[in-house]
């Protein structure tokens, strides 16, 4: 099988191949296409994982010939170019042209509501899509649909994310994903599904605190856009049940969650409105990209070894045979030496596992959230395999 990966050398691509190349892979893959605009990227990664399967692609995703070719003939494209650079409804249209199965990791659900509004055109086409299949949204979906499946009737599911850092505290701003998107998250307002309807809340509202076990202690969750919200309440299995409430809630790590609110409150949550500055139009969002990289570079030795552990679960109350019933899914991530080599593994991880079920099994055709394509059994296992782990609760 072939598979095309776009902006396959930044932090989440590269961190796709290494899962596709490993031991772990359950489908026969024979080429990987391996798509940037940084060759250097490309080349180095290449070189240190040496698999004769990668082939090195350079592209412009802006030439729709180049971004043609670079898709057609392959099992499935995996997008991994940031959203936010505004590529990804022509990355989407490019797989429908080429009758090529497509995924992305979706991207705060700023395309969500238009890429679903094609399912149709897709089926029609007999080409599968299913969008947001990182760790949040992606892996979160399916924990819903996991909760969803020991109930009968569903009240509310508020499905929660939550990252933390031991180890000394780093004097270092380092971002935990993409600028662009932590500040998206802070920022901007969301759409909750309360009440049985979708509703917009404020930036950072919804605060609510939890008492989560060490090392997240207590923290505090804020609501932020995302797609989970815009799927999973409507989803086939779900809606006929009758949900009136779904949340999505966020914590980053406390002492960098202040640096966040403190960006905001500074006026970068605009960041791409243009400033001037001495005669010269520049967007806070490059200025701001620039000074972290050069920080991060100029004191380097500064920044401490640091742990990394997330949780990522759901609450869901309803009734099971008549009897109320309160279900709780989580899948935690510990350091493990299997994540050495990258950056967000859960999010790669994920997407790599996604795209190998839709390679793996008969596939369905149309736009779908993960929550409505994949299988619990199927795809929790593909966890376990990555020492991701999972726990079920039922009051």
């Amino acid at each position: 099988m072939i598979i095309t990966l776009l902006g396959g050398a930044g932090f989440m691509g590269a961190g796709i191949v290494r899962d596709l190349v490993s031991d772990r892979a359950i489908v026969n893959i024979t080429k990987i296409r391996l798509c940037d605009a940084s060759r250097e990227k490309m080349e180095a990664l290449a070189s240190e994982l040496g698999d004769p399967r990668i082939e090195i692609v350079s592209l412009n995703v802006t030439d729709p010939s180049a971004l043609s070719t670079a898709i057609s003939g392959a099992d499935i494209c995996i997008n991994c170019v940031p959203t936010l650079l505004g590529f990804q409804m022509a990355i989407f249209e490019a797989a429908l042209a080429a009758k090529v199965a497509y995924v992305d990791l979706g991207g705060l659900g700023t395309f969500t509501v238009k890429q679903l509004a094609e399912h149709e055109r897709f089926q029609a086409a007999g080409v599968t899509a299913v969008i947001g299949v990182g760790a949040d949204p992606g892996m979160s979906n399916v924990i819903c649909r996991a909760v969803a499946e020991e109930l009968d009737e569903i009240d509310s599911i508020n499905l929660y994310w939550a990252a933390e850092l031991t180890g000394d505290e780093n004097p270092v701003l380092v971002p935990p994903y993409s600028v662009s998107t932590v500040l998206a998250e802070y920022a901007n307002p969301s759409t909750q599904f309360y009440d049985g309807r979708h509703v917009e809340c404020p930036p950072m509202s919804g605060r609510e605190f939890l008492d989560l076990p060490e090392p997240w202690g207590r923290c505090e969750f804020m609501h932020s856009p995302h797609s989970e919200q815009l799927t999973v309440p409507l989803a086939d299995g779900i809606r006929e049940k009758g949900i009136n409430e779904f949340s999505w809630k966020l914590h980053l790590p406390h002492r960098e969650h202040e640096a966040w609110v403190g960006l905001v409150k500074a006026g970068f949550g605009d960041f791409a409105e243009p400033v001037e500055i001495g005669g010269v139009s520049v967007k806070p969002l490059d200025v701001l990209n620039k000074v972290i990289e050069r920080n991060v570079r100029k004191n380097a030795e500064k920044i401490p070894q640091q742990d990394s552990y997330e949780i990522h679960f759901a609450i869901g109350r309803g009734r099971k045979d008549g009897v109320a019933r309160t279900v709780r899914v989580e899948v935690t991530v510990s350091p493990d030496p299997l994540y050495g080599s990258y950056i967000d593994a859960c999010t790669s991880m994920n997407a790599s596992i996604a795209a190998q079920l839709i390679l793996a099994k008969p596939r369905k055709p149309g736009v779908f959230a993960p929550e409505s394509y994949f299988d619990v059994v199927e795809y929790f296992p593909e966890l376990e395999k990555r020492k991701f782990a999972i726990r079920t609760q039922i009051d």
